[in-house]
């Protein structure tokens, strides 16, 4: 049985095998970065390790592509000799954009520190978050050039909020916190591009199995996903978009959104333009609807309307499959056993998103759109 989902996100394999030792070479600077990602099967959240503390330890996070920074678990066996808390004020704080200062009359311990300045560690997941203490760690992380590994390479002062233990419900086994990789200084983006002065560009490649493995760039290309193909010469752009109203469960007023929108024009099924609301592809003055992109939400989520102009054109399209009963979350479901296997998944009507113009599409096969739900 199949039935339809709609990711967002290309099926991809990744070349770049990153397993290597805790070392450190500080006379290098690399032009751009590489860690390593994978596919949680129970929570189809995906996941990736920093190596990070003196001494070092890896470090499993949910890669959050909007996330505002990298926060972990400081309530539950965090030690580490470079460990240092964001003093009040401090140059730290002002980057970190904190505007809160928080005290803690427990013994000092990482993420129990007096005088030291504040953010909110947020899980996307579950939509609960708390007040941490900002501090700066070593994170030790793989450098690339595009095709192959690198040398290991240093950040000694990285940024980061510690959160605490029951933040991490939701996420997967063994997860510590989150990666954030959305529009603030001090993402995982923002912080190595400052770290080692390369481009302020990042590229993930997300596999739509948790068989596979992707990978996360940071720096420009080239990206090699295949011996000698670099997808960098390829890829379509688009510009992304301000939502000028935070999207976390947390914030100080007036913030922006620091997750990644982009503008959807329309929507087609096999070609075919599906009607719909236009007014809701564009993000109201409450911040509200417009196209987000996402990594901790396993499946597309639409505006009830749109999903159901989208759902009833895909089944007109794929008439001459049967129908069999649904399965939740799903309401299309379909006999796979009547639908062909191509190189770009189960051969059913594309999906296509028109962008700012009508040759700018983000086109979506069945290997993003279905799902195998029983066999």
């Amino acid at each position: 049985m199949a039935s339809i989902s709609l990711p967002f996100f290309m099926l991809c394999s990744i070349i770049l095998s990153i397993t290597f030792p805790i070392t450190s070479q500080a006379s290098f600077r690399p032009k751009a970065l590489v860690l390593p990602v994978t596919k949680d099967s129970s929570t189809l959240q995906y996941l990736t390790t920093l190596h990070q503390r003196t001494p070092l330890v890896p470090v499993k996070l949910t890669l959050d592509l909007g996330g505002k920074f990298l926060w972990v678990d400081c309530d539950r066996g965090y030690s580490s000799s470079s460990y240092s808390p964001a003093l009040c004020r401090s140059a730290q704080c002002s980057l970190a954009g904190s505007k809160i200062c928080i005290s803690c009359f427990a013994r000092p311990l990482p993420g129990c520190n007096n005088n030291t300045c504040g953010l909110s560690p947020d899980n996307t997941v579950t939509r609960t978050s708390t007040d941490g203490e900002v501090a700066q760690d070593v994170v030790v992380v793989r450098s690339t050039d595009g095709s192959s590994p690198g040398p290991i390479v240093s950040v000694p002062k990285f940024l980061f909020t510690c959160g605490a233990t029951f933040l991490l419900r939701g996420l997967p086994r063994g997860a510590q916190g989150m990666a954030g990789l959305g529009r603030t200084r001090i993402s995982l983006p923002s912080q190595f591009s400052a770290s080692f002065g390369f481009d302020r560009k990042f590229a993930i490649c997300l596999s739509s199995s948790s068989t596979s493995s992707g990978a996360a760039f940071f720096g420009g290309g080239p990206y090699m996903m295949l011996p000698g193909i670099d997808v960098s010469k390829s890829l379509i752009y688009t510009p992304l978009i301000i939502n000028p109203v935070s999207t976390a469960s947390s914030y100080f007023s007036g913030e922006p959104s620091t997750e990644y929108f982009i503008g959807v024009n329309s929507i087609k099924v096999n070609g075919k333009q599906v009607p719909l609301n236009p007014s809701l592809l564009s993000i109201g003055k409450e911040g509200k609807g417009g196209t987000k992109i996402s990594t901790v939400n396993p499946y597309t989520a639409m505006q009830t309307s749109i999903y159901k102009a989208v759902v009833g054109a895909f089944v007109k399209e794929l008439s001459q499959v049967p129908r069999v009963a649904p399965v939740k979350p799903f309401v299309a479901c379909f006999n796979s056993s009547s639908i062909a296997s191509t190189r770009v998944g189960p051969g059913v009507p594309q999906i296509d998103l028109v962008l700012q113009s009508s040759g700018v599409v983000w086109t979506m096969f069945g290997a993003n759109s279905m799902v195998q739900a029983k066999e």
